[in-house]
């Protein structure tokens, strides 16, 4: 037989805060007496042997009354306080979130509506913080409440809801209620300790043939367990103490579940595992070492803890952390990011790593921080990083004269100017929003500063990437490369990781005058080696398609009498040099020009001027053209027409 004992069986936070308020007292020896009992358990208001009145009035006056973990109405507090006794306040910091609900509501003008079990003492003590308190048990009840009170005074509504009710009760509530009502307001207050603890019973029922419930039979929450188990397991016993449990009666091949009321003390429970332990020969070792974590437990500030969440709400999410105590998470120590929303980050039901903040045992809860927890493992991997020169990756989020800031992993590193690879005369917000490779050269905790720097990584890599080329390289070989400068005589260009220069006369069959005329510092450009010197490190690069000869593409395009539109390239003193194809220029002698005579080319044209050419002559051995505009000027003789000629007076 194997034995499965819940994770959250037992004392609750709350009770076990106000058990630990009670035996303080009782140890002090100073007269104090329980307004009504603590806790739904008598073996532990027995245990306690301390004195229990019904209301304010049957308390000794200068005596100290312990109010229990349910809380009490606002009236029992200025009764109290009359008549001159001390309050020690056990009430469940959950319940006194409600109570601050409610009081805040009516404030505001609007009508509290408490759902959960009318008689149920902590459902009372709600209301008792209420003038009109309205108190409802289900969707039904709050269906019939709006029919029938459709002529009083039309109040906002403001919703709480008290553990005795259901998840399932309250969200059927507040969907009706949206339906309804105008502009209600919903608190979903039911604790979530509580929740854990049904869902972990209900898990653990699906797979046991027998459940174990320990708990008080007039306790709420016990009940609610044994009823949540008798849905999906067939045989379910609620027993108070170990002597109620009749071993004989479960077979020996089944699993066992044991889970415990919220108001059960450790005790109790320690006496069924002992019994079960007596009377079964194998019983799961990790059982007895399970329950005494559950019940001591401790943490502590800065500890790095894991829980699962059990509540989301939009100002904070809640932990259980299998302690005394539940965490909360303030959506301010949930993420860096101001914009984030919980439900993106997480899920009820998962698993979540923290770092604990601080542990109160004043408001009965531990408040922790997933985003500091962030902070600190984002410092170790950066001095990991720093340590073993990790290349890390983030975006450039600021920049200044001194240099950028970039986030990486929610940490801000500085990377100096010098070190962002960057000449000195290029703005550093250049780089602002891009994304960057570093290593981390400086960490320092104290100072809380981080330096790195993205040259180092870019020459790292360039060197590699330099090794590699070098390694492969060949004449003819194609690379895509980066215009990275531009000189009179040509460009140059990195093909990854080297720089190969490409000639002026490389870079197009056409006559140009400076390398800007075709390419600009970062075009990407295709090239092929032309020669490559290994020993001194100097690549010469081409960008001319030499697959298509020019002479080839004129004399396919052309022939003489051809008129062709060509571009003035050169002007001499004996002419002008014209581009008819791209790597093919022809020359109009200077008595070609014009019909008429001129000292110099540069009388009629310019360079970059386009004109009209008559193709005169092709010397296919030399590659020489011939090229003339007069031709295109004089008028053919077959066109000359003698009648029109004026003959002049004499």
């Amino acid at each position: 037989m194997k034995v499965v004992l819940a994770r959250s069986a037992g004392f609750c936070y709350g009770v076990r805060r106000a058990v630990e308020l009670a035996e303080q007292a009782a140890a002090k020896g100073e007269p104090c007496v329980m307004l009504g009992p603590i806790i739904h358990n008598q073996e532990v208001i027995d245990r306690l042997g301390m004195e229990v009145v019904r209301n304010p009035e049957e308390a000794p006056p200068g005596s100290t009354v312990l109010i229990r973990s349910h809380g009490e109405g606002q009236a029992v507090y200025e009764t109290l306080k009359s008549r001159g006794t001390k309050i020690l306040d056990a009430t469940c910091p959950n319940v006194t979130r409600i109570h601050n609900l409610v009081v805040q509501a009516e404030r505001r003008g609007r009508q509290p509506v408490i759902l959960g079990t009318p008689d149920h003492p902590e459902v009372l003590a709600i209301a008792g913080w209420c003038s009109h308190p309205v108190v409802l048990s289900g969707v039904e009840t709050l269906e019939k409440w709006l029919k029938e009170d459709e002529n009083r005074p039309k109040m906002p509504l403001t919703f709480v809801c008290q553990t005795t009710s259901t998840q399932k009760i309250w969200e059927s509530c507040v969907k009706k209620a949206k339906k309804e009502c105008t502009n209600p307001e919903f608190f979903d207050t039911i604790c979530g300790a509580t929740s854990t603890r049904q869902e972990e019973a209900h898990r653990l029922a699906e797979i046991c043939g027998t459940m174990v419930v320990v708990g008080d039979r007039n306790s709420s929450n016990t009940k609610r367990l044994a009823e949540i188990c008798r849905e999906v397991c067939p045989r379910v016993w609620l027993i108070e103490r170990a002597a109620e449990l009749d071993m004989s009666q479960i077979p020996t091949t089944e699993m066992v579940g044991i889970t415990a009321g919220a108001s059960t003390p450790a005790w109790i429970i320690k006496e069924v595992c002992n019994k079960m332990s007596d009377e079964i020969m194998e019983i799961d070792k990790s059982f007895e070492e399970m329950l005494e974590e559950s019940i001591n437990k401790s943490i502590n500030t800065g500890e790095r803890i894991t829980g699962t969440v059990s509540k989301i709400t939009p100002t904070e999410i809640e932990v259980e952390l299998g302690f005394k105590y539940p965490g909360y998470i303030s959506i301010a120590d949930l993420s860096d990011d101001p914009n984030v929303k919980p439900e993106d980050v997480v899920k009820v039901g998962e698993e979540i790593e923290t770092c604990v903040v601080q542990v109160s045992d004043r408001d009965c809860m531990v408040r922790l921080s997933k985003k500091r927890l962030d902070m600190l493992k984002s410092w170790e991997e950066v001095e990991d990083a720093k340590e073993n020169e990790t290349v890390l990756e983030g975006f450039v989020t600021e920049d200044n004269k001194g240099g950028v800031v970039v986030s990486v992993k929610g940490m801000r590193v500085f990377v100096p100017a010098s070190q962002t690879g960057l000449p000195r005369n290029r703005a550093m917000s250049e780089l602002l929003k891009q994304k960057v490779r570093l290593v981390v050269t400086e960490v320092n905790r104290a100072r809380r500063r981080v330096v790195g720097s993205i040259s180092k990584v870019s020459r790292a890599e360039r060197a590699a990437a330099a090794e590699k080329v070098w390694a492969e390289i060949e004449d003819g070989k194609r690379y895509t490369g980066t215009v990275k400068s531009l000189t009179s005589y040509g460009a140059f260009v990195d093909i990854g990781g080297v720089d190969g220069m490409v000639h002026i006369s490389e870079l197009s069959w056409s006559r140009i005058k400076h390398p800007s005329e075709v390419v600009k510092v970062g075009d990407a450009v295709e090239v092929y080696v032309i020669s490559a010197d290994k020993e001194k490190e100097k690549i010469s690069l081409g960008m001319k398609d030499h697959s298509q000869d020019p002479w080839s593409v004129f004399t396919s395009t052309y022939q003489v009498g051809d008129v062709a539109n060509v571009r003035i390239v050169k002007l001499m003193t004996f002419g002008a040099f014209a581009e008819v194809v791209p790597g093919v220029d022809g020359l109009i002698h200077i008595s070609q020009i014009a019909d008429h005579r001129i000292e110099k080319p540069g009388d009629v044209l310019a360079e970059g001027d386009k004109v009209d050419v008559k193709i005169t002559d092709v010397d296919m051995e030399n590659k020489k053209i011939s090229l003339s505009i007069r031709a295109l000027l004089e008028v053919p003789a077959e066109d000359y027409d003698e009648e029109s000629e004026e003959v002049p007076e004499e």
